[in-house]
């Protein structure tokens, strides 16, 4: 059995209140990792979903996608501590750049200095080119899209691309101010990022995520940290209806719809000692649907 060496260590997770943040959460802390999750709740009315919507949502798509949005972190940490790790969590909103030194502070105050950041919180909600009149929605439920906004690219954006890019700044102060010498930050982006159509946004502020990542890497190798970008095919957060799983399935070379804890296992790589010396690199985690040669 190989061992990743993360007892002991500090993990802060965001958007971890369900699916790949939660399945992280959980993950790391099997290993020993002591967790702090933070998450932001969605309005779901924002999205014209009833109270009686929301409790009738159990077959996969939009509503309960977001339905699990809305969840609290509690379970998540609550099951971390049921089975003997630690765990904190907190609802905090990552648009606000005052939140990011204040999320360190009460990890910090909680459970010590942290050494492995996941960004893996994002703001999706799907957005196109096309003029009124002419949107097909594109996630299974047949859902309306949004004509791109500046409404809508500063909101990614701020979550996708500024928040990650402070998380990490503070992240590296923090870690030199110590003395440390170990550090990982791993990154969560999607395998459409270098240009998603119906979702052109969201594609665009993980593209953004995925060159300050690299530059991140090429400055703080010197202080023991590495950082790395998962990028992400299909994974069944809630949002995948039915019969869209099969016709995603059908796309990929290992004809397997992506769970959380699949990307799970792929963070708790990427924070092991045994990928001390890799750093800057982009995976492809997705079953083959995006393989560069």
């Amino acid at each position: 059995m190989i061992d990743p060496q993360l007892d002991g260590k500090v993990a802060l997770v965001t958007g971890a209140n369900h699916g790949i943040g939660a399945a992280t959460a959980r993950a790391l802390a099997a290993q020993g990792a002591s967790v702090f999750v933070t998450y932001l709740r969605v309005a779901l009315e924002d999205f014209g979903i009833s109270e009686q919507e929301a409790g009738r949502a159990t077959i996969p798509g939009e509503t309960l996608y977001r339905v699990n949005q809305a969840r609290a972190a509690d379970e998540v940490t609550q099951a971390i501590r049921d089975d003997g790790g630690r765990a904190v969590e907190l609802e905090a909103d990552l648009t606000d750049p005052a939140t990011v030194p204040q999320l360190f502070e009460a990890a910090e105050a909680a459970l010590g200095p942290v050494d492995i950041l996941v960004n893996n919180a994002c703001h999706c909600v799907p957005e196109t080119f096309l003029p009124a009149g002419h949107l097909v929605g594109n996630r299974g439920e047949g859902d309306d899209l949004k004509t791109v906004s500046a409404e809508g690219i500063d909101q990614h954006f701020a979550v996708n691309s500024r928040a990650t890019a402070l998380m990490m700044a503070e992240f590296a102060r923090r870690h030199v101010e110590r003395d440390a010498s170990w550090g990982r930050v791993i990154n969560i982006s999607t395998d459409g990022a270098s240009g998603f159509g119906g979702n052109v946004s969201y594609g665009a502020s993980k593209h953004a995520l995925e060159s300050y990542s690299r530059a991140a890497a090429g400055e703080l190798g010197r202080y023991g940290i590495t950082v790395n970008v998962l990028s992400l095919g299909a994974v069944q957060t809630g949002w995948i209806s039915p019969d869209h799983e099969e016709e995603i399935k059908r796309g990929y070379s290992v004809q397997h719809l992506g769970q959380p804890a699949d990307v799970a296992n792929v963070v708790v790589f990427f924070a092991s000692e045994q990928a001390w010396w890799i750093t800057g690199q982009l995976l492809y985690v997705g079953g083959g649907h995006v393989m560069p040669l």
